[in-house]
């Protein structure tokens, strides 16, 4: 366990780090881009207001009416007949996401201006122009220029018909567009189309919203129109809207004051709806300019009728088909498409589809209006409070993952971030309330976690380094990690695994040994040693036991692994290889090596009493494959293996040499000489195989002629072969005297 210190330390350094990128515009292009569309996901999709309608203008309608697949070339006669329609159906406002700059046939304009100025309620759409001014300095001198942007409205013939006009700009955004704005900063704090549209819906409250004005402040009525009916003779919203917006931005504190004293008089009225338009209202121009969107679901949730069907539904209107009860509510006409290859006017957004159909752009602006209408844009945290639970989150999690082990700290954190998600994902669907979400959990979290781990390791690694380096010239690593956590481990004994043995033997060891002195002996054995060992840990064996010149290495896990045995079945040929190649550069002296590998169940463990224990390996497997090792001599081969290694263990070429029963042994084992990797194998040794495979077959069903012909015929391809050898001369033994009827070709050994 660490220190609370320590502790401390670290958790104040992953709440830091978390600070940090919170600070930066790429932590909050995280958010932003990943978050919000995180809480969505999680949220879904959601009713959105009844009071908002799309009539959208798409390829059907164009179809169904005979007219250009282009909105910008339909005839404005057509837009005329909607617009009566729709006046007789008494809508609160009809917004236009279309721009109508450009003059067409005077007929045709006429019959749309006059279609508006009758409805009295038609919003058109401005067009935003970039322009840069230069500016030049008191010598006259050119000093820069000056960014400055302004509306371009619609044809005049329609905006002096319209009720007002306004401009719908959109953020510019990398990735996914997830705000709008209600005043543009950049064209003299205009309102945006949105704004515009819901403050002619919510003019119903417009002379309340005086008369709690008056109230609070009785001067500040001369700079509004008296009364709701002055604001249509006028059609002068706009630049009431920013003197409204000036207003409650410079006196924000009486804002609560108006909020009560308008709760109290509508609860007394028993009116909510209006009490609720009116303080969405003083929300709306209380709240910043740039808001963050709501969204209520993919393409489509909004209430949206083709263009078509209000034209042709409204003279046969049989049963009140639901999307002509338009009385009081607010209507966009806009581009809007389903499929995406007909989309031209589409946004990219949290519900965007699979198939890549976004969010059209009325379908941006009626979400923007009805998020105004219920007053629930989506809120970011204030800042202060956005990095106090960054902060103090790093700071939980940094002290939990250090003060706890590491599974402990795993299960807290993830009980933790759970209960984190939910919160925060239940503040934003009932609230709208954005908390911080990938930094505390896709960033703080892993990095508290895996970093904790990392200085634990550190630490430990460090406080265990000259254990292991002592312990490692004569124990496994996993015995040294077993050691280094006390010396108990010791005392549990031995422990039951799926092991291979490989016994490696010196052929001309004794003789050796007489020639040379002890220490020059011991030199040249470390050398051989050394040539041994790296085979083995190059394919992950361990070096378990050294007896003079024979060594047992062994691969063991707990269960069977076809991996092991294959890694130790390549170390053997290499520990060939390397020898050979040690032998040459060691000459005259030189120690041939035989190997003998077998599979099976193994004692692994500490064996020893009192105050002296040994590691080793211990049980019939280890003696099986010593004595494998010794047939080799027998035999006259290099590497023996028993079946068990070969189970399910290819790319080897092999050579079967039949079942042998050891001395003392009550079951056969099935021997298979180990020659080389079969890429790499040889024609000649391809041929010798065939050729004592057919011997061999011939031994087994007592074709004794057959088979010492054979035999002969493999020594033919190696001069002195040996298990040739050893064949043809058992072959011709058993031709001289036949075995038993019984006979099962096993090769009985009477010396161990």
């Amino acid at each position: 366990m660490m220190s609370s210190a320590k502790a401390a330390i670290y958790g104040i350094s992953v709440g830091a780090l978390g600070l940090l990128i919170s600070l930066t515009l790429f932590g909050a292009s995280l958010e932003e881009n990943f978050g919000l569309e995180v809480f969505f996901k999680l949220r879904g999709s959601r009713a959105a207001p009844e009071e908002v309608m799309i009539i959208t203008i798409d390829r059907d309608s164009s179809n169904r009416l005979n007219l250009p697949s282009s909105p910008r070339k339909w005839p404005r006669s057509v837009h005329a007949r909607l617009v009566d329609i729709l006046a007789q159906l008494k809508p609160a406002v009809i917004a236009f996401d279309l721009i109508f700059t450009e003059a067409r046939q005077s007929e045709e304009d006429d019959m749309f201006a006059k279609a508006i100025g009758n409805a009295g309620n038609v919003v058109l759409s401005e067009w935003l122009q970039s322009e840069l001014l230069p500016v030049y300095d008191c010598s006259g001198a050119k000093a820069g220029q000056l960014h400055i942007e302004k509306t371009n409205p619609p044809l005049t013939r329609f905006g002096n018909c319209a009720i007002a006009s306004a401009p719908f700009v959109l953020p510019k955004v990398p990735v996914k567009l997830n705000s709008y704005y209600c005043f543009l900063t950049s064209a003299e704090d205009i309102p945006t189309l949105p704004m515009v549209v819901f403050q002619i819906y919510a003019l119903n409250v417009y002379d309340e919203m005086i008369g709690l004005l008056a109230a609070q402040d009785p001067s500040s009525i001369i700079l509004f129109p008296a009364n709701r009916d002055m604001i249509f003779e006028n059609k002068n919203i706009k630049e009431m809207m920013r003197i409204f917006r000036n207003h409650f931005q410079q006196n924000s504190i009486r804002i609560e004051k108006m909020f009560s004293l308008s709760t109290n008089r509508h609860s007394a009225m028993n009116a909510p709806e209006n009490n609720h338009i009116l303080e969405s209202l003083i929300r709306a121009y209380q709240g910043p300019k740039k808001r963050y969107l709501n969204f209520y679901g993919p393409p489509g949730t909004i209430i949206t009728i083709p263009y078509y069907q209000i034209l042709e539904d409204f003279n046969n209107r049989e049963g009140a088909p639901y999307y002509l009860d338009l009385k009081n509510k607010a209507v966009f006409i806009g581009v809007s498409e389903r499929a995406r290859v007909e989309q031209k006017d589409g946004f990219y957004t949290v519900f965007s589809q699979p198939d890549g159909l976004d969010l059209s752009g009325v379908e941006i602006a009626a979400t923007a209006f009805a998020n105004i209408l219920e007053g629930k844009n989506i809120i970011p945290l204030h800042p202060a409070a956005h990095l106090l639970i960054v902060g103090a989150w790093g700071v939980l999690l940094g002290v939990l993952c250090m003060m706890l082990p590491a599974i402990a700290s795993a299960v807290g954190i993830a009980v933790f971030s759970t209960l984190y998600v939910f919160m925060t994902h239940y503040m934003f669907k009932q609230n709208a309330l954005w908390f911080p979400l990938i930094i505390p959990i896709g960033f703080q979290v892993p990095v508290a976690f895996f970093g904790s781990l990392a200085w634990k390791y550190f630490t430990v690694n460090k406080e265990r380094k000259n254990f292991r380096t002592a312990f490692g010239y004569y124990l496994p690593d996993d015995v040294v990690d077993q050691l280094s956590k006390g010396l108990k481990n010791v005392e549990k004994g031995s422990k039951l695994v799926y092991g291979t043995c490989m016994i490696t033997d010196g052929e001309k060891y004794t003789a050796l040994s007489e020639k040379m002195k002890p220490d020059e002996l011991s030199t040249f054995m470390n050398k051989y040693f050394q040539v041994i060992f790296e085979p083995v840990r190059r394919y992950s064996g361990i070096v378990s036991d050294i007896r003079g010149d024979s060594i047992l290495d062994i691969w063991a896990t707990t269960y069977p692994d076809c991996k092991l045995r294959k890694s130790a079945c390549k170390a053997a040929l290499e520990i060939i290889q390397a020898v050979n190649e040690f032998n040459c550069l060691s000459a005259p002296l030189i120690l041939p090596t035989r190997i003998g590998i077998h599979s099976g169940l193994i004692s692994l463990g500490h064996v020893g009493a009192i105050d002296h224990f040994e590691y080793r390996a211990a049980g019939d497997i280890v003696n099986t494959a010593s004595r494998m090792e010794g047939l080799n001599k027998y035999l006259g081969t290099k590497v023996l293996i028993s079946a068990e290694v070969l189970n399910q263990v290819d790319g080897f070429l092999i050579r079967n040499l039949g079942e042998f029963m050891f001395a003392g042994k009550s079951k056969p084992v099935e021997v298979f000489e180990l020659i080389c990797r079969y890429d790499e194998a040889f024609s000649c040794q391809l041929n010798l195989c065939d050729t004592f495979a057919r011997a061999f077959d011939a031994y087994r069903n007592r074709y004794w002629e057959k088979a010492i012909d054979l035999f002969s015929q493999s020594m033919n391809f190696e001069s002195g072969h040996g298990p040739s050898r050893y064949y043809l001369d058992l072959c011709k033994s058993l031709w001289e005297n036949p075995p038993d009827t019984d006979w099962d070709g096993v090769v009985y050994l009477s010396v161990k």
